[in-house]
């Protein structure tokens, strides 16, 4: 039996305290599993039971989530990791039991199904770089969050002390003017305007550390070669959510596989004469809001991304369908921007001689790493294959 057929596939539901596993070969045939607590002696644990399975690969649901602190600590060991996403393993475990009723070992199960039978799933790198990246726009999104929470707050207060409230684009200055202009009498007017102020000292606050983190994370970004900065309508945040969601853009095999993994490509919902795409909403959202505000930017300028969109809208299409198309040839752009930089990282690893490369170059199998991600200019296609670096074309 080749390596390949030997290898296994150990699915797992991680929780905070505690892990369950379920080991699966290629056939799909169940080898054992367990439940084993994350501290230090279940750790061990359950490294001494899966040392019996010397060819194995990890599929940890929701590696960007709940399954992040035990798959550090696997990258840590040695292991092969792979990121399954909610969405795939809750299909799976539907289709796999006929409802879709939840323990952690049917979980476990149905993410040992996708990573069996899935090629082109992310693969977690122990890259220091990304997991800074990952850190610091984790943090710059939620200071963003708390920003738009309190600004609501702030004008909800306003619009209760002053008749009309403040217009629209408010800053902690002009907030500040106005309360100064407020005098009310009674107590709940008084309260009112007490904390609204306190609202706009924090607003200041959060000012200053996004500032901060958006000098931070241009440094970073820079650092890393990207040339997603180039792209009118990316900063440094999306461009940073990009390059941590991502990882390895060689694992997709082409643009049409990207899109349908971003959500930006239409599912189809023909039915027989009748030919017709419906808006998916499903793909990863963090990237599909990066190139819906990347397509806003760019339909605001005199860009191409503007042309292209009162194209599509002299063509008879509604503002929210030629918008999608726009979204979708972004999609394009960025796939091939980020390909063209791992195409000249390739070829600089290569002049330089031997070194290490982000992403896992293995071949693909059913109890492989890298599942496939459909994409929809037309219908899904069949499954991806990983393609190594080096011999990867150009998209079309």
């Amino acid at each position: 039996m080749s390596k390949t057929n030997n290898r296994v596939v150990i699915g797992m539901d991680p929780h905070k305290r505690s892990v369950t596993i379920e080991v699966m070969t290629a056939d799909e045939n169940v080898l054992g599993g367990g439940r084993y607590g994350t501290d230090e002696a279940g750790f061990a644990e359950m490294g001494r039971y899966v040392s019996r399975f010397p060819d194995r690969v990890w599929a940890i649901e929701g590696c960007s989530g709940i399954g992040h602190h035990v798959a550090v600590r696997l990258l840590a060991a040695g292991e092969e990791v792979v990121d399954v996403p909610p969405k795939l393993s809750a299909r799976a475990r539907v289709f796999s039991t006929g409802q879709g009723r939840k323990t952690d070992a049917t979980d476990a199960h149905s993410v040992a199904l996708v990573g069996t039978r899935m090629a082109g799933l992310r693969p977690v790198v122990a890259d220091e770089q990304l997991e800074v990246l990952r850190l610091l726009v984790d943090r710059r999104r939620s200071l963003g969050e708390e920003h738009t929470r309190k600004t609501s707050q702030l004008h909800q207060l306003l619009l209760e002390l002053i008749p009309g409230g403040a217009k629209r684009d408010l800053s902690p200055a002009q907030a500040k003017a106005m309360l100064a202009k407020v005098r009310p009498r009674d107590a709940v007017g008084k309260t009112r305007r007490r904390v609204a102020a306190e609202l706009v000292a924090d607003l200041e606050r959060i000012y200053a550390r996004k500032k901060a983190a958006n000098k931070e994370l241009t440094e970073l970004v820079t650092a890393t070669g990207t040339s997603l900065l180039d792209l009118h309508g990316i900063g440094p945040t999306g461009a940073a959510r990009l390059l941590v969601e991502v990882g390895d853009i060689t694992r997709f095999p082409n643009k049409a596989h990207f899109a349908s993994w971003n959500g930006t490509a239409p599912l189809d919902a023909s039915s027989g004469d009748q030919v017709r795409h419906r808006l998916s909403r499903e793909g990863n959202r963090q990237i599909n809001r990066v190139l819906h505000t990347m397509a806003r930017v760019q339909l605001r300028n005199p860009t191409e991304g503007r042309a292209y969109y009162d194209r599509k809208k002299a063509d008879g299409k509604a503002p929210m369908e030629a918008m999608r198309y726009v979204k979708r040839r972004l999609s394009d752009i960025v796939f091939q921007t980020m390909l063209n930089d791992a195409v000249r990282t390739t070829e600089a690893t290569t002049r330089t001689g031997p070194g290490g490369q982000r992403g896992n170059d293995s071949e693909s199998s059913a109890a492989g790493s890298h599942p496939h991600t459909g994409s929809s200019d037309k219908s899904l296609p069949g499954p991806a294959r990983q393609h190594p670096r080096t011999l990867l074309p150009a998209a079309s």
